[in-house]
C-alpha cells in the first residue's frame, strides 16, 4: 500500500508531466504539456489511484475521446462473484473505458478486491453503498462509519468514487411536486436519513474529510446527482439545478485541494434539452468533465433503454459531455446478465464513436473514411478490423455464407447479391 505524494492536478499545477499524462496523451494524440494545462485547469482528469497497480490510464475531458463508463456488481438478491468476473471482462474486451462496483451484498469487500486485482481500466465505486451495508439500516449510518469505509475502498486502489453530497437540506420542498421524488439510491439514502435525523447531510457538511482521503490516494471525486430525473416530467427541474449549483461549488472546493472531480449528470431528459442541461453544467461547474447517464430522451423503451441511451448520450456528447454511463437492455428491469453487458457497452460505444465524429475527433474520422474504403472494395477482412463489434460481424457474416456457400468466393452480400452497386457501375474514364 502506498500513499500518493501528489495528485495527478497537484503535479499538473506544479508544470510536471507525470507517465500517467505521457501515455494519456500519446492515446489521445495530444501534446503532452497541453495536456497538462487541460489537468491543472480541471478541464481534464486522470482516475488513477496509487494503489491500482494493473492500471491503464484513460484521460476524460476537454479535447479527449468520449469515454464510456460499465457499471458491474452484486445485489442483496443475486451475488456471484464469478458472474461479475466475466462482465468485467467482457465489458473490457467490448471497450468499456472505466468500470464502476456497484455490489451491495455482505461480501463486497472480497468482491471489490478481486475486482481490482483483474481489472487494468480505472475502477469506481459509491462508498456509501458500503457504509449503508455495514450500518445494517440507512438510519444507522455514521459520518465517521462512511469515512472509514472510503478511506478502506481507496487504500484497496479505487480510482474514482460518487460521492453525492449535493443533496441538502434544501431538497425536499424542491422535490414535493415531483412525479419521481427520486431515483438515485444514493440520494434516497441520504433523504431518509436527513429526514429521521434532521439534521444536514454528513456528506455535504464533512465534505473537507471526503477531500483529504481522496487526496492521500489520488483518487477522483465523481460528485453525484443523486436528484437527477427520474422521467421527463422532472426534467431539468429546481431540484435538479438546484444540486447542480451546489455540486458547481463543491467541485471548486475539490480543485482548491489538489484533487480531480468530475460532475454527474441527469438521467431522463427530453431530446430538446439536452444541450440546454450540457451548457448549465459547464456553466455552473467551471466546465469540470461531465459524467452523464443516460441521458434517456424518453420513458417508455422499457427493454430498448440501452438504445435510447445512445441517442440521449450521442446528442449530449456532441454538445460537450465527456463520458457516458451505459445503460443495459435490463433498465428499469432488474440486474443485467454477462450478455446485457456486453451488448450495453457496444451500444454505448457506437453513441461515444458518433459524437467524436461530429467533435471532428481525427482518429474517429479516419477510421470511418478507412471502413467506407473497405465496403467500396468489398474487402471483408478489412470491415472486420474497422466495425465497432467484430465479433458480431463474423457471426453475422458467417451465418450468410452458411446460407449461400457462393458468398464466400464472391464479392457480394445476399441483398444484392450480383447487382451489387459497386459490381454493376465501375468509374470507369472517359474515352
Amino acid at each position: 500500500m502506498r500513499y500518493s505524494k501528489m495528485t495527478q492536478l497537484q503535479y499538473a499545477l506544479e508544470n510536471k508531466i507525470t507517465k500517467e499524462m505521457k501515455i494519456v496523451a500519446k492515446k489521445e494524440n495530444i501534446d503532452v504539456n497541453l495536456l497538462r494545462e487541460k489537468i491543472a485547469k480541471g478541464l481534464v482528469v486522470i482516475p488513477a489511484n496509487i494503489n491500482h497497480q494493473n492500471l491503464n490510464p484513460i484521460g476524460i475531458g476537454s479535447d479527449m475521446k468520449v469515454k464510456v463508463n460499465a457499471n458491474i456488481g452484486t445485489s442483496s438478491m443475486k451475488s456471484d462473484l464469478r458472474t461479475e468476473l466475466k462482465k468485467l471482462k467482457v465489458a473490457i474486451d467490448a471497450g468499456a473505458d472505466t468500470m464502476m462496483d456497484l455490489s451491495t451484498s455482505s461480501d463486497v469487500d472480497k468482491i471489490r478486491k478481486k475486482i481490482i486485482e483483474k481489472c487494468n481500466v480505472p475502477l469506481g465505486t459509491v462508498p456509501l453503498y458500503q457504509a449503508a451495508i455495514e450500518a445494517g439500516e440507512i438510519k444507522k449510518i455514521t459520518k465517521d462509519l462512511y469515512l472509514e469505509v472510503f478511506e478502506k475502498q481507496a487504500r484497496d486502489g479505487i480510482d474514482f468514487a460518487t460521492v453525492h453530497a449535493g443533496v441538502t437540506r434544501k431538497s425536499f420542498p424542491l422535490i414535493e411536486k415531483r412525479v419521481m421524488k427520486c431515483v438515485s439510491r444514493g440520494g434516497s439514502f441520504l433523504l431518509e436519513w436527513m429526514s429521521y435525523h434532521n439534521k444536514e447531510n454528513f456528506l455535504y457538511e464533512y465534505f473537507d474529510e471526503i477531500i483529504e482521503i481522496a487526496k492521500k490516494y489520488d483518487v477522483t471525486l465523481s460528485l453525484g446527482d443523486g436528484l437527477r430525473p427520474g422521467c421527463l416530467a422532472d426534467a431539468t427541474d429546481k431540484a435538479q439545478i438546484q444540486e447542480l449549483k451546489t455540486l458547481g461549488k463543491l467541485s471548486e472546493r475539490v480543485k482548491k485541494e489538489g484533487v480531480q472531480v468530475m460532475i454527474e449528470g441527469p438521467g431522463h431528459i427530453p431530446l430538446n434539452e439536452i444541450e440546454k442541461n450540457v451548457e448549465l453544467e459547464k456553466k455552473y461547474c467551471n466546465n469540470s468533465p461531465f459524467y452523464i447517464l443516460g441521458p434517456l430522451p424518453t420513458d417508455i423503451a422499457t427493454g430498448y433503454d440501452h438504445i435510447a441511451c445512445a441517442i440521449g448520450g450521442a446528442l449530449a456528447c456532441w454538445k460537450g459531455a465527456d463520458f457516458i454511463c451505459y445503460v443495459t437492455p435490463k433498465e428499469h428491469i432488474g440486474l443485467p446478465n454477462v450478455d446485457e453487458v456486453r451488448e450495453g457497452v457496444i451500444v454505448t460505444k457506437i453513441a461515444a464513436h458518433i459524437a467524436d465524429l461530429a467533435r471532428g475527433n481525427k482518429e474517429a474520422v479516419s477510421r470511418d473514411y478507412k471502413m467506407a474504403k473497405a465496403r467500396e472494395k468489398i474487402n471483408w477482412d478489412k470491415m472486420l478490423k474497422y466495425a465497432i463489434d467484430p465479433e458480431k460481424f463474423i457471426k453475422l457474416r458467417n451465418q450468410e455464407c452458411l446460407k449461400n456457400p457462393e458468398l464466400k468466393k464472391e464479392k457480394y452480400c445476399s441483398m444484392c447479391g450480383p447487382f451489387c452497386v459497386f459490381k454493376v457501375y465501375k468509374n470507369r474514364k472517359k474515352k
